[in-house]
């Protein structure tokens, strides 16, 4: 596997699963993070988690008000989206993402993908033996809010700001060879490559994928240019648009459900422009890094 095509692979991978992520392991200081591994004693991997993150306004004016980021890995066990849609049901909103027209925003379980990343998402949920997001997740509730751009603002917005997905995939490409120097032996290709042809393959490439996520947030510079994107701060910045309709209509307790890679940006735009602050971590298993068959670890 050249350099190339391991970097494009993952940059592919990492936006199907997380969308981006900031990343930590749970033996660092994962005080800014919104994903880590969780190790046992041995310091072998035991789950893949992502965060909940609480905010509450600095100020205490508007004292009873909480801000939840839940970060979103769009494929993983079912399990984890049992989770998920048991705590939505304790807030007044919970907005969520979704390149969608206002008018067909819910998304169905079982709805063929109506984009390349969807099917891309699709693909990872078979690759991995995991469960799709849009399938598991109930956005029937009254209190599920779309907080997204529409297919046209989203090809708009790339417009206006000069943006192309072939410029993307340079910028991609350009990183990969700065990978290829931190790696000059290729062992980490190497290990990926080997994964896929492995008989026990979904296990595997968890094991190999989680450990490549060490990079994450380094790895997802990628995709924003100096001032941004579109597939990351443009659509944060439609998501607190309905955040602030939500809080000025007397929502109390409101979740926003995106990406895990959006939640960095999201958190300095609360505390920058809402006056809000970190106050407390949760963690939820997404995926499982123990083998099935025996419970236990090769």
């Amino acid at each position: 596997m050249t350099f190339r095509l391991k970097t494009c692979l993952l940059a592919a991978i990492v936006i199907a699963v997380f969308g981006s992520s900031v990343y930590a392991d749970s033996e660092s200081d994962d005080s800014g993070a919104f994903v880590r591994i969780r190790r046992s004693e041995d310091k072998e991997p035991i789950a893949l988690e992502t965060a909940i993150v609480r905010f509450a306004p600095a100020d205490e004016q508007n004292r009873g008000v909480v801000v939840d980021l839940i970060g979103a890995i769009h494929v993983a066990d079912k399990a984890y989206y049992d989770k998920l849609n048991a705590r939505f049901r304790r807030y007044d909103a919970v907005l969520y993402e979704l390149v969608a027209r206002e008018d067909a925003n819910v998304p169905q379980p079982g709805r063929a993908p109506g984009s390349a990343v969807g099917g891309l998402q699709v693909g990872m949920k078979s690759l991995l033996e995991l469960d799709y997001q849009l399938d598991c997740v109930d956005y029937s509730r009254k209190n599920m809010v779309h907080a997204d751009m529409s297919p046209e603002e989203f090809a708009q917005t790339m417009k206006s700001r000069n943006e192309t997905w072939l410029g993307t995939f340079f910028r991609i490409m350009g990183r990969g060879f700065a990978e290829q120097a931190k790696d000059p032996t290729g062992s980490s290709d190497w290990q990926l490559l080997a994964a896929f042809f492995a008989e026990d393959r979904a296990y595997r490439l968890k094991l190999a994928l989680a450990e490549q996520f060490a990079d994450l947030e380094d790895q997802m510079s990628m995709f924003d240019g100096p001032e941004g994107s579109t597939i990351v701060t443009e659509r944060n910045k439609k998501a607190l648009q309905v955040l602030r309709r939500e809080l000025e209509g007397d929502k109390k307790k409101i979740a926003i459900f995106y990406g895990a890679g959006h939640l960095a940006d999201l958190q300095r735009r609360l505390e920058k422009d809402f006056g809000m602050k970190r106050a407390e971590t949760e963690w939820l298993s997404a995926w499982s890094l123990v083998r099935k068959e025996t419970g236990e670890k090769e």
